[in-house]
């Protein structure tokens, strides 16, 4: 029962890390401060809580916003908290607060520890210099933090959780880490099929229709039972068992799958170490999937000014940009024709005039045939080997170009530099970017040697037939062969001699 004209409160509750997300720590100190507030007869108009925030960076505080509110409009007498810091930790803020609070004669009551009349210019006082001492306490916490993080990096322990593909023994300094084997291997199928020609999407529904559990649920099932169940009632669901595209892509170019350990990703001081774990994928194989992933190419299908583009989920060997008409040059489609007997056949026909047309199972069993004739030959490898140092060494020169245009424009943004400055730079170094991006593109080919090798071996054909036509096209991309289908005699049948195969003159 609250005493006549009893002081009126608002209770005010903060912390700024919830490790267990349950906001058991919020819920304990608002008990606390209301058996304060009870015992004293107190009224209490509100109570106010930000779980999960951090003050002394200056984070949106709802409930600390909600608090300032009250106070301006007079409806409290007192704030009170488990502890003053809880309410005053930033010095923007903590300035403003006794500001406002010193011209609305509003209070703050600590349960635990020194209180402040901030009517008066000692309490004021008071509550500055005893802030003061918050806050240093908060940036010494901060800063042992900061060198607990660099020095776990320096040594090539992860920040946290490893991630999908390991299975972790032990915690903190003593935490050792082992492949499991079941989702490694899952990662690589993924490298392996990307740097084949498969598309992301191609590989989603695959596994997908494989019924393999997503990363996300695949962590869940790590969660003992007690873990889930406490989740659950906080408000958690089970994630999916589906996979996205996003997720694999994501899964493809992670650093930690060669053992590289990043720290402060995205900022000017990011830097690499060693990983303490064992890598999943090989090292050149990761620069090739990564720069192929990187191609902003890869997001548009069709031809562009400088040949073709890298295609999606084809369903024809030769359309749209491999394929040419050998009459007008332009690109080839496919279209029904009703056969005489009223059999429907599929056709490749010029684009654009339908000069030629061509019966595509024919043409593409002819493909089939002179590519892995090509590939069983002794020579068949000698001008695809390549240094797989060379995409890193211009993955490295592209990345170092934009950083030095990213450079560049945070000079500008700090006066550093002037417009003019600015422009030369851009002018100077966006195209040597570009050069480089191309460079890094073509020697990143979507099919490697190693992927190539078994069509050059004994069971070729099956291994070609089994292959997707997104696949078998990235093939024909590598060996950088182009076909041309011309016109044939009149007459019934299939004449292989009118279909042209164009191999690069260095080839």
């Amino acid at each position: 029962m609250n005493e006549p004209n009893a002081p009126r409160v608002v209770l005010y509750a903060r912390i700024s890390e919830d490790v267990s997300g349950d906001g058991l720590k919020v819920a304990d100190q608002l008990e606390r401060c209301r058996k304060h507030a009870a015992d004293r007869g107190w009224d209490v108009v509100a109570e106010k809580t930000d779980n999960d925030i951090t003050a002394l960076k200056g984070d949106d505080r709802p409930g600390y916003a909600e608090v300032l509110r009250l106070v301006r409009l007079r409806k409290v007498d007192h704030v009170v908290v488990w502890q003053t810091s809880r309410l005053l930790r930033n010095r923007r803020e903590r300035a403003e607060a006794i500001e406002l609070f010193g011209r609305q004669r509003v209070g703050i009551i600590a349960v635990k520890g020194v209180s402040f009349d901030l009517s008066t210019a000692y309490g004021r006082g008071q509550a500055g210099i005893m802030g003061e001492f918050d806050t240093m306490e908060s940036e010494v916490k901060s800063e042992r933090i900061l060198a607990a993080a660099t020095e776990r990096a320096e040594a090539g322990r992860p920040a946290g959780y490893l991630g999908y593909g390991w299975v972790q023994h032990g915690k903190g300094r003593d935490a050792t880490y082992v492949e499991d084997p079941e989702q490694a291997n899952i990662i690589r199928e993924i490298v392996d099929r990307l740097l084949a020609g498969d598309t992301l999407l191609a590989i989603t529904e695959d596994l997908n229709s494989r019924d393999v559990p997503s990363p996300e649920a695949s962590m869940w099932t790590r969660l003992t039972t007690e873990e889930q169940e406490r989740r659950l009632r906080n408000g958690r669901k089970p994630p999916s068992k589906a996979w996205g595209k996003t997720s694999v892509k994501k899964l493809a170019i992670r650093q930690s799958n060669v053992a590289i350990r990043v720290h402060h990703r995205g900022k000017k001081d990011e830097a690499e170490f060693d990983g303490s774990w064992p890598p999943l994928v090989d090292k050149s194989k990761h620069d090739r999937v990564t720069a192929l992933l990187a191609d902003p190419k890869r997001r548009v299908n069709g031809l562009s000014k400088d040949g073709p583009i890298r295609p999606g989920a084809r369903r024809h060997l030769l359309s749209w940009g491999i394929g040419e008409c050998g009459v007008c040059g332009d690109r080839l489609r496919v279209a029904p024709k009703q056969g005489r007997y009223g059999k429907r056949h599929i056709l490749y026909t010029c684009d654009s005039k339908g000069c030629v047309g061509r019966n595509e199972e024919s043409v593409d069993l002819l493909v089939r045939a002179v590519v892995l004739d090509r590939l069983s030959r002794p020579d068949a490898f000698d001008w695809l080997r390549r240094d797989d140092d060379e995409v890193r060494v211009l993955t490295e020169r592209a990345a170092s170009l934009r950083q030095r245009l990213d450079d560049a424009a945070e000079d500008y943004a700090d006066g550093l530099i002037d417009r003019e400055q600015m422009r030369r730079i851009t002018a100077r170094l966006q195209p040597e970017l570009e050069h480089a991006e191309d460079e890094r593109r073509q020697a990143s080919t979507a099919v490697g040697v190693d992927v190539l090798q078994p069509l050059a071996e004994d069971g070729a054909e099956d291994r070609w037939d089994a292959m997707g036509i997104t696949e078998r096209r990235a093939v024909l991309e590598t060996l950088g062969l182009r076909v041309r289908v011309n016109r044939q005699r009149r007459g019934p049948g299939f004449d292989p001699n009118s279909i042209e195969f164009i191999w690069p003159t260095a080839k």
